[in-house]
């Protein structure tokens, strides 16, 4: 099937679905973030290493090379590290969602250690092998299960300076799902410490609404916020929103907006 022919299969299937969380016809959290956990523990799937950011992917090439993807993300950390006055040595970086290691790689060379939360080992595996390949940084790999995402507190040393959450709440189950992970981000986060956060925005149309089903036909698609809503939300659970920046549409995708959190 040619890339075009693919992606005018997977608009007619989100707005199918969209549709029928419309009228009404959703599925629980609990079955979405079972079929979560099923999709990223499966790697038969022809498009896993793509959803992944492995390096060998086949979606990573000359027109999305993998370095720049975590290069981007570092000079955009950057950036909201100056709006925010946030000049901290980087002792623990964490990732959330840390897949093959595309962000890793330009943040662990940093930090004095390195946290890689994911839901798949094989892909922490790949992330500690890729961040070994450019760095002494410490790696700690910290293996998630979709439905229980709070039990992983155990399993992270301590507090961390920056907290890093990237192409990751877009495929969340829910965003009352994604409450939980940004309160999780709050508590993991030192005082004075900076979060990074992106998101996949709501427009306002029924098309860019969150899915609320069928998961594994859309993971991309299934949740969004409104930005000023996600703004709101980060400051109820804590967090001082320092900055916003917007990225309508790149190489990967769409509907970008990356939130730079502070813990006062």
């Amino acid at each position: 099937m040619s890339e075009r022919r693919r992606r005018a299969v997977s608009l007619a299937l989100a707005a199918w679905h969209r549709g029928l969380a419309t009228i009404g016809l959703t599925q629980s959290e609990r079955r979405i973030a079972a079929d979560a956990q099923s999709f990223w523990s499966d790697r038969s799937d022809v498009d896993w290493k793509d959803n992944s950011h492995w390096a060998d992917a086949p979606v990573f090439g000359e027109k999305v090379p993998w370095e720049e993807i975590g290069r981007r993300h570092l000079d955009m950390f950057r950036r909201g590290a100056r709006m925010a006055g946030f000049d901290r040595p980087w002792d623990r970086v964490l990732e959330w969602g840390c897949g093959g290691g595309a962000n890793a790689v330009h943040f662990a060379p940093h930090a004095k250690e390195f946290v890689g939360v994911d839901i798949s080992t094989d892909s922490l595996l790949e992330c500690e092998k890729q961040v070994k390949a450019v760095c002494d940084t410490p790696f700690r790999g910290v293996a998630v299960d979709v439905p229980a995402p709070e039990a992983a507190l155990r399993e992270i040393p301590g507090p961390c300076d920056v907290f890093l959450c990237l192409y990751v709440f877009e495929v969340l189950p829910t965003p009352e799902y994604g409450e939980r992970i940004l309160r999780l981000a709050h508590r993991v986060l030192a005082p004075g410490g900076l979060a990074l956060i992106q998101i996949k925005y709501d427009e306002g149309r029924w098309l860019t609404r969150p899915r609320r089903r069928s998961y594994r036909t859309g993971p991309s698609q299934m949740t969004t916020y409104a930005i000023p809503e996600f703004w709101k939300l980060a400051a109820r659970v804590g967090f001082r929103p320092e900055a916003i920046e917007l990225v309508p549409e790149n190489e990967l995708d769409e509907r970008y907006a990356y939130f730079f959190l502070t813990r006062p």
